[in-house]
């Protein structure tokens, strides 16, 4: 059953986030004297506020993600109308163009978490099939294009995945255009990424999960493999598993380690745009480990226990992607959609 009150204040906190100019991270690198114009509309016409780019992106991402599932609700509470207002006023040829240009020309800029993110974003607009997203597609099919660009440049350049538990790990990345590309039938990134990920992490054995997590994750690195591993191998994927996380296994070893990766942390500062991380990676791995659940048999053991940990991750801290200090407000709602969104 849809929660009507919780889409109200998902919609309003997006809203009010993406038209919250300042404080505002440009992460522009200045190439000289004359090259320092940061003022957030004027770098970046479509993807400003929420703090910084990457979160303006998957922000509008998740407001046509909410399109895509929840038109009714949206329609009852009168939403429908000024998310596309908002929508219209961001995704216009002119400001993608502008967003495509700083890309090409700063070809290192919000790798890969905010290519993953720019491709999520223009495949959701596919997947909402109502004339008024039709503008939306093609303004971001030259966004798309050039964040295809810029993987099939980049990857096979990566001698090592990045493992952390940051913007910069590469398997979520990977996992969020494995999945975008998919939907926009852009084989040949798929194909890649595949290739790169059995390379990069098919052999993988015995996750260090003792060493998870950091102070400021919000992702898993363990739990972030292991979900771009059920997409790229399918059938292969259970005994890679059986390998990667032994507690996981079709017959389990015991694992304090995976035990306590499956346990929420309390989060101690939401205003902390660090240390608020924390409540995002309970999310994130939510997110993934229904997943992980979700590709198993009712009737495997496993499958109660990781759905039973999803849930224990996930309803704390929905409450702060909307109740919490804006370092917490203008990013979190996303990894909530994921989390919710089975």
């Amino acid at each position: 059953m849809v929660d009507q009150q919780r889409i109200r204040s998902w919609v309003r906190v997006a809203a009010r986030s993406l038209g919250t100019e300042y404080p505002y991270a440009s992460h522009h690198v200045s190439r000289d004297a004359y090259d320092n114009d940061v003022t957030p509309r004027t770098l970046h016409p479509a993807f400003h506020g929420s703090f910084d780019w990457h979160s303006s992106v998957h922000l509008q991402w998740s407001l046509v993600r909410l399109l895509t599932i929840h038109r009714a609700a949206l329609n009852a509470e009168q939403l429908t109308g000024p998310i596309c207002d908002l929508l219209d006023a961001r995704l216009t040829p002119a400001k993608i163009a502008t967003e495509v240009a700083y890309l090409h020309d700063h070809p290192g800029f919000e790798r890969p978490y905010g290519w993953a993110w720019a491709a999520m974003l223009g495949a959701e607009t596919w997947r909402c099939l109502d004339q008024f997203a039709d503008p939306w597609v093609e303004a971001t099919s030259e966004l798309v294009a050039c964040v295809a660009d810029l993987i099939i440049d980049f990857l096979p350049r990566l001698p090592h995945p990045v493992r952390h538990g940051l913007h910069g790990n590469t398997a979520f990345a990977l996992s969020l255009m494995h999945h975008a590309f998919s939907v926009i039938g852009r084989s040949d990134v798929v194909e890649l990424i595949n290739d790169y990920a059995r390379k990069a992490y098919g052999g993988d054995t015995a996750a260090p999960l003792a060493y998870e997590p950091s102070g400021i994750d919000f992702l898993s690195p363990a739990l972030s493999e292991a979900e771009l591993m059920l997409r790229v191998l399918e059938a292969e994927f259970p005994a890679w598993l059986d390998r990667f996380l032994p507690g996981l296994a079709r017959k389990p070893q015991p694992d304090p380690d995976l035990d306590r990766l499956l346990r929420p942390m309390p989060v101690e500062d939401t205003a902390d745009g660090q240390l608020a991380h924390l409540t995002g990676l309970a999310l994130s791995k939510s997110w993934q480990l229904s997943r992980l659940a979700a590709s198993l048999p009712i009737e495997d053991p496993r499958h109660s226990r990781l759905v039973a940990a999803a849930i224990q991750l996930r309803e704390p801290a929905l409450p702060l992607v909307t109740e919490a200090h804006f370092a917490s407000t203008h990013w979190l709602l996303s990894f909530a959609i994921l989390a919710t969104d089975l």
